[in-house]
């Protein structure tokens, strides 16, 4: 079993081939259209990362991962069997899959993702942090209305994106995931917590807030991806159907964000001093689109 791969800046297996000219680079591009809704919106939906192999591989992974007996365990940053208080209402939520698992790793490099990413954030895209969400069939518990940013107001500027990426079809049944469409123009909301109560978020808006709160949800299949804005106000409900609801998340920055606190960043990963650029073992470049 490999250690700790986040020693490994490239991808370490084949599961993801490298494009090799110009027009392969090129079949991963955001279309013009995709690129001004996502601006417009908040967010971009329905885009292909991967094909049915890949998700194979990435599930079979995840049933690994999700043990807490894995030998691996301690790299998680973050592992919770329940992220919910409602032990009848189950959200498996992890930080830090890349470390542990050769296909999980080698994702944050795949040009299917790398490529939109750099688009979506106008230049070189540096690795922030990955999630795992599951929610078991019939037992799924929610992931409550919340912005990604307000959990990482110890990085600056605001320059991240995160991609949603599918391991089984996402329904409104099996708790796809619910934008809130223009919410990326909102300010920093106070966090309301991330499970168990979809209306805390009410507490914390506006009026006008409120009426603009029209969430739509996003269905996808099995291997394509959402991507959205650091601000956009999201969740998922719960799942009621008889099959699970598994996701990847991969969070990234544009380079050059730095760090705004003398705090560890992720735990167990050394502080980087107020002010430093965002770099490192544990924040590695994944693409610069000037390099293509």
């Amino acid at each position: 079993m490999p250690g700790d791969l986040s020693t490994k800046h490239a991808p370490v297996g084949a599961l993801f081939e490298p494009p090799r000219t110009a027009d392969e680079w090129a079949r991963y591009r955001l279309s013009d259209e995709q690129v001004e809704f996502f601006r417009e919106n908040g967010y971009v939906a329905g885009v292909r990362v991967l094909d049915d192999v890949q998700v194979g591989r990435l599930r079979a992974e995840l049933d690994e991962l999700i043990e807490p007996s894995h030998p691996l365990h301690r790299l998680f940053y973050e592992f919770h069997s329940n992220e919910s208080n409602d032990p009848s209402r189950v959200l498996f939520h992890a930080l830090g899959a890349w470390r542990v698992a050769p296909g999980f790793h080698d994702l944050l490099w795949h040009p299917a993702f790398t490529v939109p990413a750099a688009q979506l954030l106008g230049g070189a895209v540096r690795f922030w942090h990955d999630q795992l969400f599951c929610k078991p069939a019939r037992h799924g518990g929610v992931v409550a209305w919340h912005q990604d940013y307000s959990y990482w107001t110890r990085t600056v500027p605001v320059a991240h994106l995160s991609c949603w990426i599918g391991l089984d079809d996402s329904t409104r049944e099996n708790g796809a995931l619910n934008y809130v469409p223009g919410s990326h123009r909102w300010n920093l909301l106070p966090r309301t917590g991330l499970a168990d109560d979809m209306e805390a978020i009410q507490s914390v808006l506006t009026e006008e807030q409120k009426r603009d709160f029209k969430p739509v949800a996003v269905e996808l299949r099995a291997g394509e991806a959402s991507f959205h804005h650091p601000l956009m106000v999201h969740g998922s409900f719960e799942n009621r159907t008889a099959r699970p609801r598994r996701a990847a998340v991969i969070n990234v920055f544009r380079d050059g964000v730095r760090s705004d606190s003398d705090a560890p960043p992720l735990e167990g990963v050394p502080p980087v001093p107020k002010g430093e650029k965002m770099e490192g073992q544990f924040f590695p470049l994944l693409f610069d689109p000037e390099q293509v």
